[in-house]
C-alpha cells in the first residue's frame, strides 16, 4: 500500500470538484481529485448537457414554425438518430480525455478510484488494477460527489427497472409510450424532449400542477406548452404499485386506474452520494446532506469541507460552481494563513445562495427566475410590490415570432426600493435572467436602473417597461 500527502484531497471530479482543485491549487495548494467514474462529472455526461442537447432539435423546429416565410420550410419531424448522435457528440461520447489533460495542465493529481474518509485529512482509495492508495491532507479534505436520483419506495418500482435521468439522457432510441413520474424541472424537460423525439408521453404528478414553488403563471404556461407538444398531464396522480410486463410496465394509482407504458422514467427528487464516504469516522451520518458554513466548511471541523449538492444548499451546477470557487480559495487562503476576508472580489464566502439562486426551465416556453417570487417575499415578511407586463407588447417579441407568447414579473422591496425577485416566461428569456441576478445581488436601486437603457427592439426592454408600470402605480 503506497501513502501520498497533498495539501487538499478533493472527493469527486464533476464540475464542481474541478473548480474546487483548480482555485485551490491557484493559491498554491497541492491537489489531487479523486474519482471512481468519468472527470467532469454528471452535468457534463448525463444532466445538463445531454438533456439540452436532447431537448434543443424540436426547438429548433418549433421555433422555424412561428415564424411566416420559416414555416414552409419545416416538412418533418425530429430525426431521433441525429438527435442521439448529436448528444453523443456533445457528451465526448463518455469520453473524459479531454477533461482528464485539463486537470493535468492545470496541475491537478487524479487518482482513478473510490475514495473513502478513514480517519482525520487520510483517505484511502480502492483502484481497480492495484493496492489501495492512501492520500494524506496536510490542510482539507472537501467532499464534492454531488446527488444522483431518488427512487421512491413504492412497491414494485425498483424492481420495475425504471429509467431514472441518467438513463434517459444516455438512451439510444424512444419508446413507443413513457411514463414520467413527477412534475418538476428534470420531470418536464426530459417529457418534453421525448415527445418531441416522437414517443407518446404520460407525465403522472402529485400536486396540483407542474413545477411547484415557482410563480403560478410560469407553471401554468408551462403546463399548457407540455399539453401542445403531446403530453398528457395528470395531477392529483399516486402511483400505488408497478409491476413489469413482457416489454412494459403496469402502473397501478389510488383509486384503481391502471397505466401500461414501455418505459417509466422516475423523476421525483435527488438524494446525497454519501452512502459510502467512510463520514461515519468523522462524525457524520452516511447517507445524509451534509451541513457546512457560508466558507463551506463543516462545523466543528477545522479541516472537512463538502461543497455542491452534498450540502443542499442549491442543487444547480453554476451555485454548486460558485460554491467551489468560494471554498478554493478559502481554503488555500487559510493553509497560506492569510485571513478569508482577503479575498479578491470578497469571493472567499459564499452568500449567493440564500438570495439570488438562478434557474432556467428549458421548456417551451421557457422559465428564467431569480430570487424570491411574490408568495415567497410575502413569507419572508417582505412589503412588496408585484409588477407584471405581457412579453407580447415588446418589439423585440413581435419581431421574434408571429404570435409570441409571454410573460414577465418583478417583485420589488417596498422599503428598500430594490428588486428582490423576477421571473421571465416565454420563448428565448434565459438570457433575460442574468440581468435580474446584477440587479438583486447588486442591490440596484430602482432608481438607478432607470438608467440602464435597453436596446431595441429586444426582449430585454422589459425591463424599461417593469419601471415605466411600477412608476404609473407610484404616481397613482
Amino acid at each position: 500500500m503506497t501513502e501520498q500527502e497533498y495539501d487538499l484531497i478533493v472527493l469527486g471530479a464533476g464540475a464542481v470538484g474541478e473548480n474546487v482543485a483548480d482555485y485551490a491549487t491557484r493559491g498554491g495548494m497541492r491537489t489531487v481529485v479523486v474519482e471512481s467514474a468519468l472527470v467532469g462529472g454528471e452535468c457534463s455526461y448525463w444532466a445538463c448537457m445531454p438533456s439540452k442537447a436532447l431537448l434543443r432539435p424540436a426547438a429548433v423546429l418549433r421555433a422555424a414554425r412561428a415564424v411566416d416565410g420559416a414555416r414552409r420550410a419545416v416538412t418533418g419531424g425530429v430525426d431521433a438518430v441525429g438527435a442521439f448522435a448529436r448528444r453523443d457528440a456533445i457528451v465526448h461520447h463518455h469520453d473524459d480525455a479531454s477533461q482528464t489533460r485539463w486537470l493535468a495542465s492545470a496541475g491537478i493529481d487524479l487518482v482513478r478510484g473510490h475514495g473513502v474518509l478513514v480517519g482525520e485529512r487520510r483517505v484511502r482509495v480502492e483502484v481497480s488494477d492495484g493496492d489501495p492508495v492512501d492520500l494524506v491532507a496536510r490542510h482539507a479534505v472537501a467532499v464534492c460527489t454531488g446527488s444522483e436520483p431518488r427512487i421512491p419506495d413504492t412497491p414494485g418500482l425498483a424492481e420495475a427497472n425504471p429509467w431514472t435521468s441518467r438513463d434517459a439522457t444516455s438512451a439510444t432510441e424512444v419508446p413507443a409510450s413513457l411514463a414520467v413520474i413527477g412534475g418538476g424541472v428534470v420531470a418536464c424537460e426530459l417529457a418534453l424532449a421525448y415527445a418531441g423525439l416522437g414517443a407518446r408521453v404520460t407525465m403522472l404528478v402529485r400536486g396540483d400542477s407542474v413545477l411547484g414553488g415557482m410563480e403560478p403563471f410560469a407553471a401554468e404556461a408551462v403546463r399548457a406548452g407540455l399539453e401542445e407538444a403531446g403530453v398528457e398531464l395528470r395531477t392529483r396522480v399516486e402511483v400505488e404499485e408497478a409491476s413489469a410486463e413482457s416489454g412494459s410496465t403496469a402502473l397501478r394509482f389510488t383509486g384503481g386506474d391502471l397505466l401500461s407504458v414501455e418505459r417509466v422514467l422516475v423523476a421525483t427528487g435527488r438524494a446525497p452520494r454519501t452512502r459510502d464516504l467512510g463520514l461515519e469516522t468523522v462524525g457524520l451520518e452516511p447517507g445524509d446532506w451534509i451541513e457546512v458554513d457560508d466558507t463551506l466548511r463543516v462545523p466543528g471541523s477545522e479541516w472537512l469541507y463538502a461543497v455542491g449538492d452534498v450540502t443542499r444548499r442549491a442543487l444547480f451546477t453554476h451555485q454548486g460552481k460558485y460554491q467551489a470557487r468560494a471554498a478554493g480559495d478559502v481554503m488555500a487562503a487559510r493553509a497560506a494563513g492569510r485571513p478569508v476576508e482577503d479575498g479578491p472580489w470578497g469571493r472567499h464566502v459564499a452568500t449567493a445562495d440564500h438570495t439570488a439562486v438562478p434557474q432556467v426551465v428549458f421548456t417551451d416556453p421557457e422559465v428564467a427566475a431569480v430570487g424570491l417570487t411574490a408568495e415567497a417575499a410575502r413569507a419572508a415578511g417582505r412589503r412588496i410590490r408585484t409588477v407584471d407586463y405581457d412579453l407580447s407588447w415588446l418589439a423585440g417579441a413581435t419581431t421574434h415570432a408571429d404570435d409570441y407568447r409571454g410573460h414577465a414579473r418583478a417583485v420589488i422591496d417596498e422599503e428598500r426600493k430594490v428588486l428582490v425577485g423576477a421571473t421571465f416566461v416565454g420563448a428565448d428569456v434565459a438570457e433575460l435572467v442574468q440581468a435580474a441576478t446584477i440587479a438583486i445581488v447588486g442591490e440596484v436601486p430602482l432608481a438607478r436602473l432607470w438608467h440602464a437603457v435597453p436596446a431595441y427592439p429586444t426582449l430585454s426592454e422589459v425591463w424599461l417597461r417593469f419601471l415605466e408600470e411600477y412608476g404609473r402605480d407610484e404616481s397613482a
